[in-house]
């Protein structure tokens, strides 16, 4: 009984120490499983939190490109309206041909009466010719062609177009090249008052300012006037244009040098063709007498007496100053007028300085009695060193 016993209370105490185990086995497998739940829970949270930090920093960087974009918008933005501005005027201006005229100067040059031209057709040698002269009319002729062909006004690129279009009668697509070989249309010439006095040939639009640069520039005689003379009359491209200037319809138009130098815009047109460019010499005045350099001093602007002199090189030795003499003749006759001027007086501001006019002449006198002691002077001098020299002992 007691060994019965002993083994049913034995295998009671192995039961309870295998539920004992199974027990802390389910503990321990609970706890397992409360770590992993907990460390996926971290694991969630710390990608959850570096998710933000990225998004955070995502939206970050959006605004701050967002905020650059509306920075910059406005200059875009004015910048577009400026440039459509800019277009739908050259729209409307091209429009008008005096407008389009004024804002977009063509320098292609344009065939005129007298120019000698080279007419090339390819694979067609004998439609090519070689000086073709376009004559008082504008026109051309052609082999094959039984009408004139209008060739003035028009660019190489343009005559030879319009004779391609012609020949396709004849040839299948053909092409034609136009060579000018001597400008002979547009000629004028630069006289008076400038270093190079010469007759141009304009290949293309030259303005007034440039075409005096070709001729050397004025001299130091020139007027304070340039002038130009329209000696060629309408030019054929002007025909039927209603947007003629007044300088294009006058025959004589005079401009301001100094303001033409400048390449001021109202003094610094277009040459044309036939145009004579003078630049007249300026007024002159005479300075004479005692000073040391007599001569002809053009008259550029205002002059007085006391500058005239001084441009003369000054007064000479025993000048009589109270006594310098105007020589004025009166416009419009043959008389002429005395002004005594006391040249001291004006020194020392105690009389005024005379204005000269054109063609003054200034006499510069010299003291009677210094020039008679002067003229002793001269004449005894050289006598006396022409004397043979002796040696006393």
């Amino acid at each position: 009984m007691v060994l019965s016993s002993g083994k049913i209370k034995k295998g009671k105490d192995e039961k309870g120490v295998t539920k004992l185990h199974q027990d802390a086995f389910r503990r321990a497998n609970r706890f397992a499983d409360l770590n992993g739940t907990r460390w996926s829970t971290r694991r969630m949270a710390d990608a959850t939190c570096s998710g933000l930090a990225r998004g955070y920093l995502a939206a970050l960087l959006l605004v701050l490109f967002v905020q650059v974009g509306i920075a910059q918008q406005p200059a875009v933005a004015s910048a577009v309206p400026t440039n459509a501005e800019a277009a739908s005027k050259l729209q409307v201006d091209s429009t008008s041909p005096g407008k389009a005229l004024a804002n977009v100067v063509d320098s292609r040059y344009r065939i005129g009466p007298g120019d000698v031209l080279d007419v090339r057709v390819t694979r067609a040698p004998e439609l090519s010719r070689d000086s073709v002269r376009v004559d008082q009319g504008g026109m051309i002729r052609m082999p094959m062609l039984t009408e004139d062909i209008p060739a003035a006004c028009l660019t190489e690129g343009e005559l030879a177009q319009n004779i391609a279009r012609l020949y396709r009668k004849y040839k299948n697509d053909p092409h034609v090249d136009v060579f000018v070989r001597e400008f002979q249309s547009q000629p004028v010439a630069v006289i008076g008052a400038v270093h190079n006095a010469s007759q141009f040939k304009l290949q293309r639009p030259v303005r007034l300012s440039e075409l005096l640069s070709f001729a050397g520039g004025p001299t130091d005689s020139a007027g304070q006037t340039v002038q130009v003379i329209h000696t060629g009359g309408p030019s054929l491209c002007d025909k039927g244009s209603s947007t003629n200037r007044e300088e294009d319809t006058s025959g004589f138009v005079s401009y301001n040098l100094s303001d033409t130098l400048h390449a001021v815009p109202e003094a610094n047109p277009l040459v044309r063709s036939g145009d004579l460019i003078q630049v007249p010499l300026a007024d002159q005045i005479f300075v004479l007498g005692n000073v040391l350099k007599p001569s002809a001093i053009p008259m550029k602007e205002p002059l007085t007496i006391s500058r005239a002199i001084a441009i003369a090189g000054g007064t000479g030795q025993s000048s009589k100053r109270d006594k310098v003499r105007i020589i004025r003749q009166l416009p419009g006759t043959t008389a002429k007028k005395e002004i005594y001027v006391d040249l001291s007086a004006i020194e020392k501001n105690k009389a005024e300085d005379v204005a000269l006019m054109p063609n003054d002449v200034i006499d510069v006198p010299t003291s009677g009695t210094k020039s008679i002691l002067r003229s002793l002077l001269g004449a005894v001098v050289p006598s006396v060193g022409q004397l043979p020299v002796r040696v006393i002992p």
